[in-house]
């Protein structure tokens, strides 16, 4: 298996990753939220949620279920009610908070264990419906169905780098402690701002359409 004889396809591929890993949505937002209120690790612990998320995505890509989803009203609203709930969810908890932050922008109360880091950022990812759609658009337009099983382990890996390097790198600027300085003042806002964005966004991934 020469990888190099795919070449065009693995271009596309990470071009494509590259901006859906940047373009702003839940996973940014959530990001966000865990680096600002709650420190740079929990960040970082939920952006290996995400990419541990995509292989979720990648495997049943790979097996013909995004399709099946795609088609299926009952599997694709499960999945978009779920993820839905999920954001509102977050979102309600973090625009009612009332923790209050340190000077090194750290909750005083931090009741967010790495597990927990992890896992927001892992079911924030796996139970969105656009990224559902987004993997099925990659593997039946782009990948060829004759490109080797091996070819495609690749592709997803480098779907899984570029979601875990961008949203590491938000995680390192979202709690650097000039910038979580410069915001500590401002705080309740912040919360009410992020806790509406997730919310909006729930409300989003709820009106979204398999057709």
């Amino acid at each position: 298996m020469d990888i190099l004889n795919y070449l065009p396809e693995l271009l596309s591929v990470t071009v494509i990753a590259t901006f859906m890993a940047i373009s702003p949505g839940a996973d940014f937002v959530m990001i966000t939220r865990n680096s600002l209120f709650f420190g740079r690790k929990f960040g970082v612990y939920s952006s290996f949620g995400i990419a541990a998320a995509i292989w979720v995505h990648v495997a049943y890509s790979i097996a013909g279920l995004a399709l099946v989803i795609s088609n299926s009203i009952v599997l694709f609203s499960v999945i978009k009610y779920l993820g839905a709930a999920y954001l509102i969810y977050i979102g309600y908890k973090t625009f009612t908070s009332k923790d209050k932050l340190n000077l090194e922008g750290k909750k005083e109360q931090n009741s967010l264990t790495r597990m927990a880091a992890f896992r927001l950022g892992f079911v924030t990812n796996v139970l969105n419906p656009k990224t559902s759609l987004f993997f099925l658009s990659i593997f039946t337009q782009v990948v060829s169905p004759t490109t080797p099983l091996g070819v495609q382990a690749v592709y997803g890996l480098i779907i899984c780098l570029a979601h875990l390097l961008w949203f590491s790198l938000v995680s390192v600027f979202f709690s650097h402690p000039h910038f979580v300085s410069a915001f500590n003042r401002y705080k309740h806002r912040i919360e009410k701002v992020i806790g509406s964005l997730l919310i909006g966004f729930g409300l989003k991934v709820a009106l979204i359409s398999n057709r």
